[in-house]
């Protein structure tokens, strides 16, 4: 017997190694893990090995002789031939029964394996299936979680940020509020009299742009009322009016403006007036508002009781008719429609009214004096898609000051043309003049400024004649 011991880094190459050396006819003795892997002690028998053959041979003969012999049987088994052709058509009969039974045991083995074979094909199939499914839905459960929290993750960083970005805004408002309040101190004190001009100016109305642009021109070495005085002078010289120019030239006039400031009124007005300079027969009025219930009733009213004619258009060429046919009047006023300023409608149908007309047309800004600086200031920029010829402030009987309508003009070159101060027709309208209107403004100045101590000044007359 032949003994050799393999080491190798696992089984599988051990094995492969005892085969190569010892053949497959080895025997495995021994088996153990070792450092370098492990470690097997094979043996092989070389005097068993013919023995072995000549078993194999023999064996390997016995289907042949058996074979012979079957054949010889067969052979000797043969029947003999039949005499006559009916007993060979009875052999023949009794022979299909057996090679039929055999053919359909032969089928039926064929296709219970066919079917064993189909099911685990299927099993298999559906197996896999499943797990692929399994694998699928697990896939896509896992990307709907990852996406639901990626989503969650964004929203918690903007809210994040939004709040960074709101702190850092109040921040900056804070930190520019103090800047300006250090400012402002240190202009006080290194000039004193224009922070109080400037102060003034404030308290009158004025923006603080234009509150600056005055001041800037005050010497120090003047008191300071006389650096109040010389402020209002250059108010009055920034204000421009048009000097009556409606009640001297006349022509045709278009009224435009906001709602519910009063166009129609001061229509009526600017009627009255020209029709007892020149005649009620060198006015006509034309009104344009087709949305508000009873426009052209009230300004027929007030035709009516001018003696003047009053039409009514509702397109551009209408309007070009209407003014060609009215072409010997001296004054045409026409009252347009009155809309918010945000409304789209609006510019559209006053762009169209005036470029399409064949006569030029002279627009006229209508604005409220009690509106709010900012208002004022949005509708003059959305009427600016027109030519304006001026402005005319109503209501001024109702503000309470007059350096929001100042600032309006100043700050967009707007010319004033006439200012109103009540209902009545055609009493409460006047020709806009400058220093009438800073004085009005600075004397609204003056009583409101001094109603802020009324109560003080009061409550310590009471408390003195108390004590007294």
């Amino acid at each position: 017997m032949k003994i050799k011991r393999f080491v190798a880094k696992d089984m599988r190459t051990a094995l492969t190694e005892v085969k190569e050396f010892l053949g497959p006819d080895a025997i495995i003795l021994s088996n153990k893990k070792v450092a370098g892997g492990v470690e097997i002690v094979a043996a092989i028998d070389p005097e068993a090995l013919p023995a072995k053959a000549a078993s194999e041979i023999q064996a390997s003969a016995q289907p042949a002789v058996g074979a012979r012999v079957n054949i010889k049987v067969d052979d000797e088994a043969e029947p003999a031939p039949a005499d006559s052709l009916q007993a060979l058509l009875a052999r023949q009969i009794s022979k299909q029964p057996a090679a039929a039974q055999a053919i359909s045991a032969n089928k039926m083995a064929a296709a219970k394996t066919a079917a064993a074979t189909n099911a685990l094909f299927s099993v298999a199939n559906s197996a896999t299936v499943d797990s692929e499914r399994q694998s699928s839905g697990a896939s896509a459960l896992n990307l709907s979680e990852l996406t639901r929290y990626q989503e969650q993750q964004a929203k918690l960083m903007q809210k994040q940020f939004d709040a960074m970005r709101n702190e850092m805004s109040s921040m900056k408002q804070l930190l520019q509020h103090q800047v300006s309040g250090l400012m402002w101190q240190d202009l006080a004190r290194r000039e004193p009299v224009r922070a109080l001009v400037i102060e003034k100016l404030l308290a009158l109305g004025l923006s603080e742009p234009v509150s600056d642009q005055i001041a800037c021109f005050m010497p120090e070495d003047i008191s300071d009322a006389e650096a109040w005085d010389s402020a209002l002078e250059l108010l009055t010289g920034q204000l421009s009016t048009t000097n009556d120019d409606i009640m001297r030239r006349g022509g045709v006039v278009a009224l435009v403006g906001p709602t519910g400031v009063g166009k129609t009124t001061t229509v009526a007005k600017l009627a009255a007036q020209f029709a007892k300079r020149h005649g009620a027969d060198q006015v006509a009025l034309i009104t344009t508002d087709s949305f508000r219930i009873g426009a052209y009733e009230q300004l027929a009213t007030f035709g009516r009781i001018i003696g003047c004619p009053v039409k009514q258009v509702k397109d551009s060429e209408e309007l070009a008719m209407l003014l060609n046919q009215l072409q010997q009047r001296k004054l045409i006023l026409i009252d347009t429609a009155g809309m918010s300023q945000r409304d789209v409608r609006l510019a559209e149908k006053l762009a169209s009214l005036v470029h399409n007309s064949r006569v030029k047309i002279k627009s006229y800004l209508v604005l409220s004096a009690t509106s709010q600086a900012r208002v004022m200031q949005e509708t003059v920029e959305h009427f600016k898609r027109i030519p304006l010829a001026g402005c005319i402030f109503t209501k001024l009987d109702e503000c309470l000051s007059l350096g929001e309508i100042i600032n309006v003009a100043i700050q967009n070159a707007l010319p004033v043309s006439y200012l109103t101060h009540g209902q009545r027709v055609p009493e409460d309208i006047e020709m806009a003049d400058a220093k009438t209107m800073v004085a009005k403004a600075e004397q609204l100045r003056t009583s409101n400024s001094s109603t802020g101590y009324q109560w003080y000044s009061d409550a310590v007359t009471r408390v003195e004649g108390t004590y007294a």
